[in-house]
């Protein structure tokens, strides 16, 4: 029997298998690129915070954890292209290594922004890291480092993503029924 979120999704893009190997391999990666070097993961909440506790987990490298918060959606299902910081750092950054995770890279004025941000606050280094990634919707200059998936145009929720702040909790990436949210 399907749970109440579980009707409201069309369809499954990524399975939790999927996700749990391919997010394997990417902490291996930045093991790779990171160890010896102390790295800060920091994830822009909320919707990266499933996301990068499986990622850090996989890392094994010794690193720290800070978080951000920023909204640039208001509660809809297209950027307004303003982004404005709900929550700073609560540490200094300067000459670290930042590992920016992100649930989904999709029109770039979240990341392009933080981006700007964390060099002028003085990183060493920015590594953009992102679940999914729909280079359709970009509408800004910017890519990610490493991506999970790259999605279709479609409004995915689960694993941390959300409409309106539900769905985060569905431990795939499903497609939103239209019906959910054609009323905004």
């Amino acid at each position: 029997m399907k749970s109440e979120m579980e009707r409201d999704i069309l369809k499954v893009l990524v399975t939790e298998e999927e996700l749990k190997a391919r997010i394997t391999e990417m902490g291996a990666e930045l093991y790779e690129q990171f160890h010896g070097k102390n790295p800060l993961f920091l994830g822009v909440l909320k919707g990266s915070f499933v996301f990068m506790a499986d990622l850090v987990r996989a890392c094994q490298v010794k690193s720290d954890v800070e978080f951000i918060a920023v909204s640039s959606y208001q509660n809809a299902t297209v950027s307004s292209g303003r982004v404005q910081i709900t929550h700073d750092l609560q540490q200094d950054i300067t000459g670290r290594h930042l590992i920016i995770v992100e649930d989904i890279l999709d029109s770039g004025n979240t990341l392009a922004f933080l981006k700007d941000y964390f060099m002028t606050k003085g990183a060493a280094s920015i590594t953009i890291v992102t679940l999914l990634d729909k280079p359709s919707r970009r509408t800004k200059a910017i890519t990610a480092d490493l991506a999970g998936f790259v999605v279709p145009d479609e409004f995915v929720v689960g694993y941390g993503l959300d409409y309106c702040q539900q769905y985060r909790n569905v431990p795939y990436i499903g497609v939103l029924k239209p019906e959910v949210y054609s009323g905004e």
